[in-house]
């Protein structure tokens, strides 16, 4: 049986079960100050106290009669397996104290115990007690928001986007999605569509970036045999999968000015003719678009059309930073952590104090992306349940240095993308995994930023 009960208590509570009364008296006097303190003279007792008090951590003697601590753990751990206990033996009990261990205590201390072993025990147990009732509200909190349509938050801002996917997805209207690289633009473009009267229908993705120039009329109108060298047999183009659907087109930025004035024309006449084909082929495509560029700047250096641009950007939707919503970040974590942990076939709890104070303080250049792939790096290496700041591969020491916010962002991004083709010898496909980046979209990055 699991129960999580919410405490009204400030102070921790802890039971205290032996058979003797004065060892019970030496709990009361050494920790009554700093823990609620609850007493039990027998494991039936214990378990009755269980039932009826928000317990964290239970001190559990092993040798008792009628119910050894043995016994009264198992049943502990039957009733609620998230109680954290600390077995309390003579030395001569070693043996049945590891063995309590490998039962599900969290540790075991020996009498005649030091005081101040036995509180730091405590400490320790019981932050492993609060994390593991943090993750389960985590949880319950998760259920309530991963059901729509994997995006994941429960932060002002992502209400609000939760809402315009609402609003625009009745429509057929195309949108220009923007937001940073590992932000979840696809995620939010396949929300979209699932939510629109074309959801039955085909959701196609290219990304623009990834598909080399001669190519790209192929990729989204197909050819027939023939049509260049190599053009074997016919080829169904993007458009024509996504009839009736919606097609995504990521990192629309990079599309070539040539595939830019093919890509108007169907917008302006809902039909396209396969490479080498003579016939013309109605379509019913709703576009979704997006990107991580600054329009205005490429347009301004003729690398996009305006008029083109105009006609993407008919509802235009913006997908926050990680960074602009740290409220979403421990929901994100507990949902990686589920994730990786099924994967990956490990046990990992959650992280330290320390060490959720440091990714709280990173500034995510890679978004979701990178928190992803870090969660994932981390319960790969991890060997226990819970991580240490140490254990944490991040740098939080760029500093702010007066200038306005977006100056410092710039700098930090610049800074982070260097350290990390530093650190793989310059190899760019090496260093976008790190960074939680497409390849694709790191050199354009490099390129913005002048990092070669």
């Amino acid at each position: 049986m699991l129960r999580f009960s919410i405490m009204t208590a400030i102070k921790p509570v802890i039971l205290a079960v032996d058979d003797e009364q004065d060892m019970l008296e030496t709990y009361s006097s050494i920790l009554k100050k700093q823990y609620k303190l609850l007493t039990a003279l027998s494991g039936k007792e214990a378990l009755k106290t269980l039932k009826k008090e928000p317990v964290s951590l239970v001190l559990l003697d092993i040798r008792m009669p009628k119910q050894d601590g043995i016994q009264v753990l198992t049943k502990i751990k039957e009733y609620d397996s998230n109680i954290e206990v600390i077995m309390v033996s003579a030395s001569k009990d070693i043996l049945s104290a590891v063995e309590a261990m490998k039962l599900g205590a969290y540790d075991y201390v020996t009498k005649p115990f030091e005081v101040k072993e036995l509180k730091a025990l405590i400490e320790k147990a019981l932050e492993k007690s609060n994390l593991l009732k943090e993750n389960y509200y985590l949880k319950e909190s998760l259920k309530e928001v991963s059901s729509y349509c994997n995006l994941i938050g429960k932060s002002p801002l992502m209400k609000k986007l939760f809402e315009n996917i609402e609003k625009v997805a009745k429509s057929n209207s195309r949108i220009l999605i923007s937001g940073e690289s590992g932000s979840g633009k696809e995620l939010v473009a396949r929300a979209i569509h699932d939510k629109s009267a074309r959801k039955d229908k085909p959701f196609v993705a290219l990304n623009c970036a990834a598909i080399p120039e001669n190519l790209f009329e192929s990729e989204l109108f197909g050819h027939e045999p023939g049509a260049f060298t190599g053009a074997m047999e016919r080829r169904i183009g993007k458009f024509e999968l996504a009839n009736g659907g919606s097609l995504f087109l990521d990192e629309i930025g990079c599309m070539p000015p040539a595939m830019q004035a093919k890509l108007l024309r169907v917008l302006e006449h809902p039909a396209i003719e396969r490479l080498g084909g003579q016939k013309s082929i109605e379509i019913d495509v709703r576009i979704i678009s997006a990107t991580n560029i600054d329009f205005k700047k490429h347009i301004a250096e003729n690398k996009f059309r305006s008029d083109l641009y105009y006609r993407l950007n008919v509802i235009p939707i913006t997908i926050p930073a990680l960074r602009e919503r740290k409220e979403d970040l421990k929901l994100l974590i507990n949902s990686f952590l589920d994730k990786f942990n099924k994967i990956l076939n490990k046990n990992v709890k959650g992280f330290s104090q320390e060490a959720m104070e440091l990714l709280k303080n990173y500034g995510w250049p890679g978004n979701v992306r990178e928190l992803q792939n870090l969660i994932e790096r981390i319960i790969v290496l991890s060997s226990g349940e819970t991580i240490n700041a140490e254990e944490i591969p991040l740098s939080t020491e760029p500093s702010f240095n007066n200038g306005n916010l977006k100056d410092y962002l710039i700098n930090f991004e610049k800074e982070t993308i260097q350290k990390s083709l530093s650190a793989n010898q310059g190899n760019i496909s090496k260093a976008a995994k790190v960074l939680g980046m497409a390849r694709t979209s790191l050199n354009n990055r490099m390129r913005t930023l002048n990092i070669t």
